[in-house]
């Protein structure tokens, strides 16, 4: 397609697709600055909302189709206009382009769903030639797709507006909502209150999955005070084993290990006869076992606090046997 490169007035850009890009403030202020310092080095790229037929005008509205952040860098830097790319063809075609950069360009996964939607439902193409004209195969288009429908309407809303991530919204919210719809709406109204990092949520979500439904009921209800409180008990955990050192640490993990070969033990009678897998596990267990009492002997006869010392060799006697190092069984 030919372009052209002009010098365009803000209010003249038609910005119909800004509700398919998410909302970043931070990222246009870092955006500001640059342009403040450099300039804008990088063009917006738009095209006609008029037909390719019709002939151009001086005041022609051109529809913007890359660049809602570069434009809202300039509206804060007080610019009334913006470079820009002008593509000559119709909108269906600049949105593929600018799908096809993508692969250059750093989208947010939500971003491409909500633009492949417009070429779907707005323009009516296929999935398969939506994947054929901007250069991906036809499963990604789906993947993106289904992302959409997977999240419901408030949850979208809430990532298009910056308060919730894109891994948050699938991988938490978007579960969450197809096992119970009444948590997911309780937990977006809390997180609008009182945001959780993304770190957080996941650990939030991993302890949901969990507990009774009496828990998950104050979980959802306060978000916050339960990553609060689970901070704080990580930190009386640290202080524990500092308190107990190494050798204290030691019999906790040797007390969970007994608790974890007691548990196996009461399921046994479940299964008779044993797989050959779990027998694979056990004979790997046993081994585990045998070279840990290998270690502790050793450990045991060669600590150096209880081990003589040694005197030093008399001259030009030969080299010494080196005790203090472990044989090649417990070496591998």
């Amino acid at each position: 397609m030919s372009t052209a490169y002009l010098e365009v007035d803000l209010h003249l850009l038609d910005q119909r697709f800004a509700d398919a890009r998410l909302v970043d403030p931070r990222a246009v202020e870092r955006l500001a600055s640059s342009i403040g310092r450099d300039g804008q080095l990088v063009p917006c790229i738009a095209v006609s909302a008029l037909p390719l037929d019709a002939s151009a005008t001086e005041c022609e509205r051109l529809v913007l189709v890359d660049g809602y952040r570069r434009v809202a860098a300039l509206r804060r830097l007080g610019r009334d206009r913006a470079s820009i790319e002008r593509w000559h063809c119709d909108l269906a075609e600049g949105l593929l382009g600018v799908l096809a950069r993508g692969k250059n360009r750093s989208f947010a996964a939500i971003e491409e769903a909500l633009l492949l939607r417009e070429l779907t439902q707005g323009f009516g193409l296929s999935q398969l030639e939506v994947a054929r004209r901007c250069g991906r195969d036809d499963s990604w288009v789906n993947r993106r797709l289904r992302l959409l429908s997977e999240l419901p309407d408030p949850v979208l809303a809430a990532v298009r507006a910056g308060r919730l991530s894109t891994w948050a919204a699938s991988r938490v919210i978007a579960p969450l909502a197809r096992a119970s719809a009444a948590h997911a709406e309780r937990l977006l109204a809390a997180l609008a209150q009182t945001p959780l990092s993304t770190r957080e949520l996941r650990d939030w979500f991993i302890h949901y999955q969990k507990v009774s439904r009496a828990v998950r009921e104050r979980m959802v209800a306060h978000p916050r005070l339960f990553v609060q409180a689970m901070t704080e008990n990580a930190e009386e955990d640290r202080i524990a084993r500092l308190r107990l050192g190494p050798e204290g640490e030691c019999e906790v993990d040797l007390s969970h290990i007994n608790g974890l070969i007691h548990r196996v033990r009461k399921r046994l009678g479940m299964l008779s006869p044993l797989s050959a897998e779990l027998q694979r596990a056990l004979s790997r267990t046993r081994a585990s076992f045998e070279s840990l009492q290998d270690d502790i002997k050793r450990y045991t006869q060669d600590d150096p606090d209880r081990a003589p010392r040694r005197s030093a060799p008399a001259q030009g006697a030969g080299p010494e046997s080196a005790g203090d190092q472990p044989g090649a069984q417990a070496l591998a």
